[in-house]
């Protein structure tokens, strides 16, 4: 893999806009310049997590099935967080369904 403008291999940088989900997606998104893999993988961490974010704060608010709800995707977020992170570390663009097409346009 190549170094992006972070000074960080493609696939670390890749990596590291999952870490802390929306946050160090928005970081990475700001500070990367040049690598379009980078910038790739920090927007789909903004609006994957992002969106997860939004959900969860929304279920908290129904009782009983939405608390449920939130623990279910509580669980996704982990999974769907790990899956991202080993991905991108091994070089792949890996794209989510819709939220991949959208962070591939918005990141171009």
């Amino acid at each position: 893999m190549a170094k992006s403008s972070t000074g960080l291999e493609e696939n670390i940088a890749g990596l590291l806009c999952y870490v802390l989900g929306w946050i160090t997606g928005l970081i990475f998104f700001l500070i990367e310049k040049d690598s379009k893999f980078v910038k790739f993988h920090a927007m789909q961490s903004i609006i994957t997590f992002g969106g997860i974010l939004v959900i969860s704060l929304v279920l908290q608010v129904i009782p009983f099935i939405g608390w449920a709800l939130g623990v279910l995707l509580s669980v996704l977020a982990v999974v769907l967080w790990i899956v991202l992170m080993v991905k991108a570390y091994q070089g792949e663009k890996f794209k989510l369904p819709v939220v991949g097409d959208l962070a591939e346009k918005w990141s171009a």
